[in-house]
C-alpha cells in the first residue's frame, strides 16, 4: 500500500500523503510492556503533536503473560482519555479492546475504530455492533489468550496458516454485516510466534488475503526486534524504525508505534524514494 493512503471511517475518510498511516499507542494501563507508552490524555496529545494520524488507546495489556481486565475497569481507564481528546481534537481514535461493552462506551465517547486482537472471536456482540455503527475493524491473528499464547508457536507454514485464519475472520465479519472497506488485517507479530515466523510475516505482509485489505503492522519495540538487534526494550527504537520501513515496502499501510516523531521523520524521508 505504498504511496497515498486513505481510510474510510464511519462518517468521514482520512488521508495521508505519507507511505503509511502512523498509529500512536496510548496505553491507559499500569502494566504494558513498554512503560514509555503508558499514560492518558497527556500522552495522547503528545503523540498528536508529533504527527500521529490515528491514536490507538487501550485499557488492557495484551503482552505475553498478561491477564484479562474486566469491562468496567477497561472503560474506567479509557473513556476519560477519549473524552479529553475529543474536546480538542478530531484525530481518529482506535480502541484496543475485545469487549462489546467497552467498544460501545468508547464509541459513544468519540472513538472511530475497533482494534480487536481476538478478531471478533471473544465477544459475539462486538462484530454486530461494529457493523451497526459502520466503524472500521482491525482483525488480528493470535493463538490463544495472551497469558498462554507463547506456549504454542509451532507452524507448518506460518504464512498460509495466518492467511487462512484471517480470511476466515473476514468472512465472519462479513456475516456480521461489516463491509470489506471497513476491514483492516494484522498478522499479529509476536502473538504465538517465534522469530522466524515473525520475519516471514513481515516479509510477506502485503500478500496476506490476496493484498485486498489494508495491513496494520505492530512491531514497535517488540521481542522480535530485540532478537534481531540484541537490544533490550528501551534500546529498540532504531531496530523498530528499520522493521517498520521494511514492512511498508512489503505492503503495510498502517504502522502502530510508540515513537511517533521518529516514525514520522522516517516516513518523510521514505516518501522521497517510494
Amino acid at each position: 500500500m505504498n504511496g497515498k493512503q486513505t481510510l474510510s471511517l464511519a462518517g468521514r475518510s482520512i488521508r495521508t500523503e505519507s507511505p503509511a498511516f502512523i498509529m500512536g499507542i496510548v496505553n491507559a494501563t499500569p502494566d504494558s510492556f513498554w512503560k514509555g507508552s503508558r499514560g492518558g490524555s497527556g500522552e495522547a496529545f503528545r503523540l498528536i503533536g508529533e504527527g500521529a494520524d490515528i491514536l490507538d488507546i487501550g485499557g488492557e495489556s495484551s503482552r505475553p503473560g498478561s491477564a484479562y481486565v474486566d469491562a468496567e475497569e477497561e472503560i474506567r481507564r479509557i473513556v476519560p482519555v477519549i473524552e479529553a481528546v475529543r474536546r480538542y481534537s478530531d484525530c481518529p481514535i482506535s480502541v484496543d479492546t475485545r469487549k462489546y461493552a467497552v467498544m460501545k462506551a468508547a464509541y459513544e465517547a468519540g472513538a472511530d475504530i475497533l482494534n480487536d486482537i481476538s478478531a471478533l472471536e471473544d465477544d459475539p456482540e462486538l462484530g454486530k455492533f461494529a457493523a451497526s455503527v459502520k466503524i472500521p475493524v482491525i482483525l488480528m491473528h493470535k493463538r490463544g489468550n495472551p497469558d498462554i499464547m507463547q506456549r504454542n508457536t509451532e507452524y507448518v507454514n506460518v504464512f498460509d496458516e495466518v492467511d487462512a485464519y484471517l480470511r476466515a475472520r473476514i468472512t465472519f465479519a462479513g456475516e456480521c454485516g461489516i463491509s470489506d472497506d471497513k476491514i483492516i488485517i494484522d498478522p499479529g507479530i509476536g502473538f504465538g510466534k517465534e522469530l522466524p515466523a515473525n520475519v516471514e510475516l513481515i516479509r510477506r505482509c502485503g500478500s496476506l488475503c490476496g493484498g485486498k485489505f489494508p495491513v496494520l503492522m505492530a512491531l514497535s519495540r517488540k521481542k522480535c526486534v530485540g532478537e534481531m538487534t540484541g537490544r533490550d526494550i528501551p534500546d529498540r527504537l532504531y531496530g523498530t524504525l528499520a522493521a517498520d520501513i521494511f514492512s511498508i515496502l512489503a505492503g503495510a499501510g498502517i504502522i502502530r508505534v510508540h515513537d511517533v516523531a521518529a516514525a514520522s521523520d522516517s516516513l518523510k524521508v521514505m516518501k522521497y524514494f517510494t
